[in-house]
């Protein structure tokens, strides 16, 4: 049953429950407590909808199954981020671009997981991959080099349409694009004293193809150490989030004249901040996971109240949540799903099994976990809202589709690949408190 004969089932039965306790019902409206009490009738059906919402799409998520392998290349790499272009023009496809450890960036057709196009013009290390959400064909990638380059996947040229250039000095090792596609925003590895926020103007993309932009300008005083996390808000393209190794987890307002003005927030996760993003009703919470598979949640929307802004804090996501017989090794990364109105973290094992794993205020669950697909640590996913399915790559170099329900349409052997890492983990523990900022 799909989620709308769900709720017309649950309907159904809340009037069946009325028929039955007919007698009740005239009882209380004896007493003259009818009206006393119905807003709390009302409530109570309204979160059993709410949590039979809920339980359908944990259900949905604990029966994924492989709908598509895309074995490795003749050249394996590590799988360290992916991304899909947004939903399809009619009579266009999607695409799926994977940012791979020998710094090359790989797009694949979205439904056939097909290879398409290969660019492999990085001389370093990339730090990322994230498709214009206005345009689907066209990518970006951040490079250590100090670059952040644009593709269209669509072209014959092997050539970016555009490059970002940073600062003299600057090493990318993270990025992200507005969702209004206005702002390129690159983080840098910390120099000497100074760890930045590079800013760009992205409009008109191929206005002047291969020409070089320079920045708008920079944050330097929010972070003492490398920004290893950048992610802007999903609908308001002013706001944006960053976390570094230094445990900080800063929320910016970039329509504001300077950066002091500009920092909305200051969390501390306490750790080296490995992953983060936004969740919640408008997306006014943020959360992210730390290097030593920690986990932060907060609340923005309590910042000018006197109600604390932590949801949630563990220390040990792998002590908290303990999958029986396959254990859990470490967090990959999370997405809130809008409309089960949940946040969820995908963490896994070094043998390829993925846990799912739902967010509550009063702790973390084990969802479900999916094995037979990898052979070895999963490194990336990117969850599919539109069709519900969950794109995974990791150290086997293997990229994975999975659908509830599905069936394994091609099969080819799983290959576990022994080769150096070249993104190294930075595990700082910091013991200092968190705490809020107010603008």
């Amino acid at each position: 049953l799909s989620l709308q004969q769900d709720v017309i089932a649950g309907f159904l039965y809340a009037i069946l429950i009325l028929v039955v306790f007919h007698p009740v019902v005239d009882l209380i409206d004896n007493f003259n407590l009818t009206y006393k009490y119905a807003p709390l009738i009302i409530i109570s059906w309204g979160e059993l909808f709410e949590m039979t919402a809920v339980e359908k799409v944990e259900e949905q998520l604990a029966g994924l199954r492989i709908a598509r392998r895309c074995g490795p290349s003749e050249e394996p790499a590590y799988l360290l981020d992916i991304d899909t272009s947004g939903p399809a023009q009619p009579g266009k496809g999607r695409f799926v671009a994977v940012c791979c450890s020998n710094s090359s960036v790989r797009v694949y057709d979205r439904d056939s997981l097909q290879f398409l196009q290969e660019y492999s013009s990085h001389p370093s290390i990339l730090s990322g991959v994230r498709f214009a959400h206005a345009c689907d064909s066209v990518v970006f990638s951040a490079c250590s080099e100090g670059t952040v380059k644009c593709w269209d996947v669509r072209a014959a040229t092997q050539k970016p349409v555009q490059v970002f250039s940073g600062y003299p000095g600057n090493v990318f090792i993270s990025f992200d694009v507005s969702c209004s596609d206005l702002i390129v925003c690159a983080g840098t590895e910390k120099v000497e004293k100074d760890a930045f926020l590079v800013f760009w103007d992205a409009r008109g993309l191929t206005d002047c193809a291969s020409t070089a932009r320079e920045p708008l300008g920079v944050y330097s005083e929010s972070h003492n150490d490398d920004i290893t996390k950048i992610c802007f808000h999903p609908v308001e393209p002013n706001l944006v989030v960053s976390g570094s190794t230094d445990g900080l987890v800063n929320v910016f307002d970039i329509n504001k004249d300077n950066e002091d003005d500009a920092l909305v927030a200051t969390c501390n996760s306490d750790s080296s901040v490995s992953s983060l993003g936004w969740a919640g009703k408008d997306y006014r919470q943020v959360y992210c996971m730390t290097h030593d598979e920690g986990f932060c949640w907060w609340d923005m929307a309590q910042l000018d109240t006197e109600e604390p802004i932590t949801l949630l804090h563990v220390l040990d996501v792998r002590e908290s949540v303990c999958p029986e017989n396959h254990g859990l090794h470490y967090l990959v990364g999370g997405w809130y799903h809008e409309k089960a109105g949940k946040l969820f973290l995908i963490g896994g094992t070094s043998t390829g099994n993925i846990h799912l794993i739902s967010c509550g205020t009063d702790g973390l669950s084990l969802v479900g976990t999916l094995s037979g697909g990898h052979s070895a640590t999963v490194r990336s996913f990117c969850w599919s809202p539109t069709d519900e399915a969950l794109l995974t790559g990791g150290e086997d170099a293997q990229l994975l589709l999975w659908k509830p329900g599905a069936v394994e349409r091609s099969l080819t052997k799983k290959a576990t690949l022994k080769i150096s890492s070249s993104v190294q983990k930075r595990v700082r523990v910091h013991n200092t408190s968190l705490k809020s900022r107010k603008k």
